[in-house]
């Protein structure tokens, strides 16, 4: 692991016994216990080839800056020729992080994609699998994004058109099967962006597709969610369980709403999807939003969950000036409090620490990952 920076910042919080008051009458003051800090590494996916490594502390209490980044560090998954935006931890062994490239290693059709597996504790590549784009896809400006995964299997999901699901095993990392979305009667261009995650006892996988039905990158600013059965899928085949359409602001000059990257929380209740100028919380069993996060600082791309669920740490791509001055991208951490049904404080980066020390002038984040203590 190449290691860029190592600094505390140095914002001050209080840790235990934070106490706020309130009162039943004008006597009696009754304490509110402080709620629960969490401390935990983010594996940020850069379009850089690397992930930033954002030890952090999340700290609630403190509703101006909640979310402290303790240090930075990276790690490398092959430079220039991996641009990524796709972390996913083994679920049985929180040392190995599997990943898969946004374009390919050339940034031409005639390019390599790549998907490998890493070993966080000592940052060693342990598979690089190099191959050719499909010959079904027609357009390869967005590939590998969102993916999940089955006990055995590595699953990443294609934003190409034509869209389609790899299953990778694990232990050799080769391809078993690829799934394309005609699968489910979908056709080519009647999509954008497809994502898609695993349910947290592996039963479901679930895909999410930008609802284009008058033709590729026409977004409407809808998306479908599809939840498939996870059995079918790992023999290659797609089988609908249940399916849903969440709605948002059409794509204009101004913006809109494109969905990216999610989660689950861990027992299963919610779904956490970005949607580039908003988030949602799902309801898990029935696929309906509970609260559109908006307006927000930067651009939405990943949610992810407290391991209790009562928070979610979302990545921004957020406007910010860069070592020079000049109008840049920063990539950002902003937390949003599920039972409040709002963000929390600043945003806090996790990108130009480092990047400015290295004369690099612009930071495009997407997914995220991490390990909590």
């Amino acid at each position: 692991m190449k290691k860029l920076i190592f600094t505390a910042v140095a914002l001050a919080f209080v840790v235990g016994g934070y106490l706020s008051f309130t009162t039943v009458d004008s006597t009696t003051p009754v304490a509110v216990a402080a709620k629960k800090t969490y401390n935990g590494t983010m594996y940020v996916a850069g379009m850089g080839g690397h992930f930033a490594v954002a030890k952090v502390t999340v700290d609630p209490n403190d509703a101006s800056n909640p979310i402290k980044v303790n240090s930075l560090d990276m790690l490398d998954i092959g430079g220039k020729t991996h641009p990524t935006h796709d972390a996913r931890i083994d679920v049985e062994d929180n040392n190995i992080m599997y990943w898969s490239t946004y374009k390919t290693d050339n940034r031409k059709a005639d390019g390599k994609l790549h998907v490998g597996k890493s070993d966080l504790k000592t940052g060693e590549v342990l598979k690089d699998v190099a191959f050719n784009l499909p010959k079904r896809v027609k357009w390869s400006g967005a590939n590998y994004c969102g993916s999940g995964q089955s006990k055995t299997t590595f699953m990443p999901v294609s934003m190409a058109n034509e869209g389609y699901v790899d299953v990778f095993d694990k232990e050799t990392m080769k391809l078993k099967h690829r799934v394309f979305l005609d699968d489910l009667g979908i056709k080519s261009g009647e999509s954008t962006f497809a994502h898609g995650i695993n349910s947290p006892d592996m039963k479901h996988f679930l895909l999410t597709l930008n609802h284009t039905p008058a033709g590729h990158l026409k977004w409407t600013g809808n998306t479908r969610l599809i939840l498939l059965d996870m059995a079918a899928l790992e023999n290659g085949k797609m089988k609908k369980v249940a399916d849903a359409m969440i709605t948002g602001k059409p794509k204009d000059a101004k913006g809109g709403t494109i969905t990216f990257r999610q989660f689950y929380s861990q027992d299963g209740k919610y779904i956490f999807q970005s949607g580039a100028d908003r988030g949602y919380l799902i309801d898990a069993k029935t696929l309906k939003v509970l609260d559109e996060i908006t307006p927000l600082p930067g651009e939405n791309h990943d949610i992810m969950p407290t391991p209790d669920g009562k928070y979610a740490i979302m990545t921004l791509r957020e406007k910010a000036k860069d070592f020079e001055g000049k109008d840049s991208v920063d990539g950002t951490l902003l937390l949003y409090d599920v039972e409040a049904r709002k963000t929390v404080g600043k945003t806090v980066s996790v990108c130009f620490a480092c990047h400015k020390d290295e004369g690099v002038g612009k930071a495009v984040l997407c997914g995220l990952d991490g390990t909590w203590n």
